[in-house]
């Protein structure tokens, strides 16, 4: 399925495949990945099964080797070249997010698979010793969550991101970390450390200030009001954090744009910025079957609206607009985005953290730069 084919499949009613939502989880079928020969197909088998309750979806937990942690990018609209996911999935169910497709490499679905069979990486934190200990690393700051979230309820129990943050620590590399999650403060020690020297900073996803709304894209993520009081802690930390108002969604939850970047001023955040709504590949079937479960009366409009952004498409992947699409919607919401965060002084970007002071161990030196060697500091 490509990214301009997303009109052929958006009737979701009648869908064999289709779901009873479950309680905790956001995606409402589990059609199979666009890899798979064989597909799933969910039928009546005359025995009233249709009309049970839906059955309880637990989340499942499975390990890979990992050699290689960094995932490097080129692409010219991210401000990061590296980047590190401890996790393949994510329990939070968000149904917009944009690495759902990713589960079809795995032979999983992108539906229910995507946030209910995880795959953790505990070799994660060896294999980024190992990358950073090669003399020819050169040290930017690395993305932690950029995909999946680093600080999803499983971490609780596994400590993989913790582990990856006390590594950067000990090599004095910087990290810009993206969550949604509260569980972020667990680490506050390794934060606090990193940022007295300007090696941290984080980003909180703040989606809506609507619980229920917020609950129903976002099941498993906690709840906006205990996302602002991370912003709270973090910054009484002296840690560097903006928020992204992100994704906004036409006819959903931009008329919050303002109040979101309103509540993160006044919870202390130093930056904000903001997406628009992505649907790549299979997320485009899936949020318009979340649409007809959970707004049937808004959905139409909405697809119609995210369409007047994209150039009547439901997601372009040019580099140049694919994250604040295009259209007169779409600038509309950019002015009202610069007006507010201008009014906020929330307009600039998060300073530069320092890449000066990385210590290679094997080499026993810090990183060079063109003017050559840096001072102990």
């Amino acid at each position: 399925m490509s990214d301009q084919d997303d009109d052929n499949q958006m009737d979701t009613q009648n869908d064999p495949n289709l779901l009873r939502a479950r309680k905790g989880r956001g995606s409402t079928s589990n059609h199979s990945g666009r890899f798979e020969s064989e597909k799933r197909i969910a039928f009546d088998d005359g025995w009233g099964t249709v009309d049970e309750p839906a059955p309880r979806v637990d989340t499942q937990v499975t390990t890979e080797r990992t050699s290689k942690i960094l995932s490097r990018n080129q692409s010219p609209d991210i401000p990061f070249d590296r980047s590190i996911n401890p996790y393949r999935g994510c329990e939070h169910g968000c149904i917009y997010c944009f690495a759902r497709p990713t589960h079809a490499f795995l032979g999983l679905s992108p539906g229910l698979d995507f946030e209910s069979k995880l795959v953790a990486k505990p070799e994660a934190p060896a294999a980024l010793r190992a990358e950073l200990n090669k003399t020819n690393y050169r040290c930017q700051t690395i993305a932690l969550g950029a995909n999946t979230d680093p600080y999803q309820p499983v971490e609780r129990q596994l400590g993989i991101t913790r582990a990856i943050l006390e590594t950067l620590r000990d090599y004095h590399h910087p990290v810009s970390i993206v969550t949604k999650s509260n569980l972020i403060l667990r680490d506050l020690d390794i934060l606090t450390d990193l940022a007295a020297k300007n090696l941290a900073n984080v980003l909180i996803s703040i989606t809506s200030l609507d619980r229920t709304l917020a609950r129903r894209m976002e099941p498993r993520a906690p709840t906006p009001g205990r996302r602002l009081d991370t912003v709270r802690q973090l910054r009484a930390g002296q840690v560097p954090v903006g928020v992204l108002a992100s994704p906004m969604i036409p006819g959903l939850n931009d008329t919050e744009l303002e109040l979101i970047l309103d509540a993160a001023a006044e919870a202390g955040a130093l930056s904000a910025n903001y997406i628009l709504v992505r649907l790549p590949l299979e997320i485009k079937k899936l949020f318009a079957e979340w649409l007809d479960e959970n707004y049937p009366e808004r959905a139409k409009r909405v697809l119609n609206l995210i369409r007047e952004t994209r150039n009547g498409a439901l997601y372009q992947s040019e580099f140049t607009t694919r994250m604040r699409g295009t259209g007169t919607y779409a600038q509309l919401l950019a002015q009202r985005f610069d007006i507010a965060a201008r009014r906020l002084g929330l307009n600039h970007p998060m300073p530069a953290l320092d890449c000066t002071r990385f210590r290679n161990s094997r080499a026993g030196i810090r990183q060079l730069d063109l003017f050559g060697p840096q001072t102990d500091r």
